[in-house]
């Protein structure tokens, strides 16, 4: 068992053909991810990386039985492609595509609410399964297989935390980057819940940023459903000011419980181990498993 993906995910790229798509689906491919093909519109029936490429969604989900897909689609066509996969019937979709404009994803949310699909991203570095599979940008190498989940909202720390977890004697089950965006289809607290419901997850590295309540929202429900596994957290951030963007679209302080120190607080106050430094994420993940630490 895995959360979102795993050796038996049938993955698409759309945007295939693109330079990034090629790129990052070339690296998928090596890290053995089961990549089956992918959607440049207008180059169905050639072939691309040794795989089949298609001119739509739905074409790729009746000839290669792919049910996850991974954007690479310019910003002002990504909304698009994200509804197209939506409908097309493929159950996760990973957009990795930055700059998407808002009310084009407040138009995608909207529409695929109602559909069997998880949306991660966008803005996202995307998920991994460690030793299964890979479905976005991440440096495959500094994921080991374990039993620690991460969700983050930053793509590097998602790496550095992994790292941490990796050097501190541990592994990863699953890492699922969210994204960083104002608008994204999986929340902080819908993916900490799938980690929680996971079997093979022991324990939960929780990364967020400024801005926002994706945190707050995720430290209630950890709390409100009996802390039933060990949450270790950080928030990027802690020097930011008031009323400036800090990188991601969705990192800007909007009120008192936006900034990192208030966040900070409240994931304290539901019983979430909070760090000061991501450097200290793998030694006190360590620490709390041993039942070493208290929540300070």
């Amino acid at each position: 068992m895995s959360v979102l993906v795993n050796k038996d995910s049938k993955v698409i790229v759309q945007g295939f053909t693109g330079s990034e798509g090629s790129f990052h689906a070339q690296q998928m491919i090596e890290y053995g991810t089961n990549v089956v093909g992918g959607v440049t519109p207008g180059k169905g029936g050639s072939t691309h990386l040794d795989r089949p490429v298609f001119n739509t969604v739905a074409e790729a989900v009746q000839k290669a039985g792919a049910n996850v897909s991974i954007i690479f689609v310019p910003p002002a066509f990504a909304a698009d492609a994200i509804m197209e996969a939506a409908d097309a019937g493929i159950e996760v979709i990973v957009a990795i595509t930055e700059g998407i404009p808002v009310k084009d994803m407040v138009a995608a949310k909207n529409y695929i609410k109602n559909k069997a699909v998880t949306l991660i991203g966008p803005n996202c570095p995307g998920v991994i399964t460690p030793g299964e599979a890979k479905v976005g940008i991440m440096p495959g190498f500094v994921f080991k297989p374990g039993r620690i989940g991460i969700v983050s909202k930053s793509g590097t720390l998602t790496y550095e935390a992994a790292d941490q977890i990796v050097k501190a004697g541990l592994g990863i089950s699953t890492a699922i980057g969210i994204g960083g965006d104002p608008i994204i289809g999986t929340p902080t607290k819908n993916a900490v819940e799938l980690l929680m419901e996971d079997p093979e997850t022991d324990a939960i590295v929780m990364i967020g940023e400024i801005g926002g309540n994706y945190e707050a929202v995720a430290a209630e429900y950890i709390r409100a459903t009996g802390n039933k596994k060990p949450v270790v957290g950080f928030i990027a951030g802690q020097t930011a000011p008031a009323g400036r963007r800090m990188g991601h679209a969705g990192a800007i302080i909007g009120g008192a419980d936006d900034t990192a120190a208030a966040k900070m607080r409240i994931m304290r106050e539901n019983g979430i181990h909070v760090v000061d430094s991501p450097a200290e994420i793998g030694e006190t993940m360590v620490r709390v498993l041993q039942g070493e630490t208290t929540n300070a």
